[in-house]
């Protein structure tokens, strides 16, 4: 921790202190000092990051599903999460949702693609649950 006025003295000096006293040092070893700063940037960039009040492409997938893989496969499987490499989760609760899904994963990755902010989705993934 930097000398400030408040504090004048460095840590090796606050430990001999606390130790001459016999009182303990409750200020950690490593702990930095830094400047406060604004909480609106730090909000914004948690928000912008975790995608909170902004359209996800997930969402449009998620409205659209029953249309891009039909309603018989949509009933029994829904779009999970999409990931930054365009990798879509899908997850079917139905093996023959699950084999339909991979019979035709090629027409509902075109469908997809053509669902506004969705032309990055590159594959899907298949799963159980």
């Amino acid at each position: 921790m930097p000398v400030s006025p408040e504090n004048p003295f460095n840590h090796a000096a606050r430990e001999l202190i606390a130790a001459f006293r016999g009182v303990a040092n409750d200020v950690p070893a490593r702990q930095r000092r830094r400047p406060t700063q604004s909480l609106s940037p730090l909000l914004e960039a948690l928000l912008v990051e975790h995608r909170i009040g902004r359209a996800a492409p997930e969402d449009a997938i998620r409205e659209n599903w029953p249309a891009v893989a039909g309603p018989a496969i949509a009933h029994y499987s829904h779009a999970k999460t999409l990931d930054a490499r365009g990798t879509l989760t899908v997850l079917y609760n139905q093996a023959v949702a699950g084999n339909e899904l991979r019979f035709h994963q090629q027409a509902i990755l075109t469908r997809i693609r053509t669902l506004p902010g969705c032309a990055h989705v590159k594959a899907l993934a298949i799963r159980a649950g």
